[in-house]
């Protein structure tokens, strides 16, 4: 989409991208000072610039807000030089989706009363680009039509994740060919109910991406997280209370605390959802990772790798210049040498790495976190 899509855009759209999260699922690539989503993980690029790229085009730089930890600010700026200093918001201390996502929508509600945003998200690869700019484009028409829609977008599933919400579509809405009423959202299910939604045809994946006017949003909060409300409208006016302010916040995610509320009819709004037909990763731990590295000799791998008789491994080697890794007899391990830490762990326990990192922090500190 090209410069001609940015001239016929209303004035009033807008991007936030959240970026938080220290990502400890691809620790020791992902460490405190420099979670996942600001690693260079696909292709040379971070996620986050992958994330731009997605929207760069869809609407104007100064309309993209990045919502990222304080402590990377300058890492952000770094990897996205595009963007006004002001567009970048610091939390400084991660609370929960719901107020890295209501916190912009009360700085932009401030900057632009009719501002109509879609909150996205830094840890996903999609494609193809153009079909989620499609549905991103009728997913603002939809909140543009109907100041009272929450829209979120259902991922057409390509099988029975058991590690994604669900959504279940109703009846299509007029004038929207791709837009559907939610009428409830489900918890990650079992193998044999994420086969059951699969096979109905009925049931999307939650993608956990937003769009919807930002008053819109404010409203349902102070009905539904009055607390919160009031937190980020101060926050709004008093941007130098942050430190005093942010820790302050209820810690609860936005599905909790907005959207399945407002589906259940608790709220004056109603969720409706964007069908998105597009190859959606979760970049969230090794499993992930893996379809996005090269492969050499049925392993996945990165930097410098010699196997012999081994296979479905993720070898990652960042080790330096210097540095190789060898593997012989290994299947299904992951082994991953980055920074003067070397994890090495059975595929099948890889999503346990969150808790190694944690043994860590108990056994040694902090240093190796």
């Amino acid at each position: 989409m090209g410069a001609g899509f940015r001239r016929r855009l209303p004035d009033m759209r807008y991007v936030v991208i959240m970026a938080g999260g220290a990502g400890t699922r691809l620790w020791p690539l992902s460490r405190n000072g420099m979670p996942k989503q600001l690693l260079s993980l696909i292709d040379g690029k971070s996620l986050l610039r992958i994330a731009y790229e997605r929207v760069a085009g869809a609407v104007p730089d100064e309309h993209i807000l990045v919502c990222a930890g304080a402590a990377y600010l300058d890492v952000v700026a770094h990897e996205l030089p595009e963007l006004p200093s002001a567009n970048l918001l610091g939390e400084p201390v991660g609370r929960d989706s719901l107020n890295a996502v209501a916190w912009p929508a009360a700085v932009l509600a401030a900057r632009d009363p009719q501002a109509v945003v879609a909150t996205l998200t830094a840890d996903h690869v999609i494609r193809p680009i153009p079909a989620f700019q499609a549905a991103l484009d009728e997913a603002f028409r939809a909140a543009e039509t109907d100041p009272l829609a929450m829209v979120t977008f259902g991922v057409v599933p390509t099988g029975p994740h058991t590690g994604f919400g669900y959504l279940k579509r109703g009846a299509n809405v007029e004038g929207l060919p791709e837009t559907y009423v939610v009428e409830e959202f489900k918890e990650k299910p079992d193998e044999a109910t994420a086969i059951s939604y699969v096979d109905s045809g009925d049931y999307w994946w939650n993608s956990g991406m937003f769009v919807w006017g930002a008053q819109t949003l404010l409203d349902q909060l102070k009905v539904l997280q009055p607390v919160t409300y009031a937190g980020v409208m101060e926050l709004a006016a008093h941007p130098e209370s942050i430190e005093r302010i942010y820790p302050t916040l209820p810690k609860i995610s936005i599905d909790y605390a907005v959207m399945e509320p407002v589906s259940h009819a608790l709220a004056t709004a109603h969720v409706v959802a964007v069908r998105l037909p597009i190859e959606w990763y979760d970049v969230g731990g090794y499993a992930a990772l893996a379809e996005h590295l090269r492969q050499q000799d049925g392993n996945a791998v990165e930097g410098r790798v010699v196997s012999l008789e081994s296979s479905g491994n993720v070898i990652v080697n960042r080790g330096g210049d210097d540095a190789l890794v060898a593997v012989v007899g290994l299947t299904d391990t992951v082994v991953v040498t980055s920074g003067g830490v070397t994890l090495v762990c059975p595929k099948d326990r890889a999503e346990e790495v969150k808790k190694l990192v944690a043994t860590v922090m108990q056994t040694v500190g902090g240093t190796y976190a």
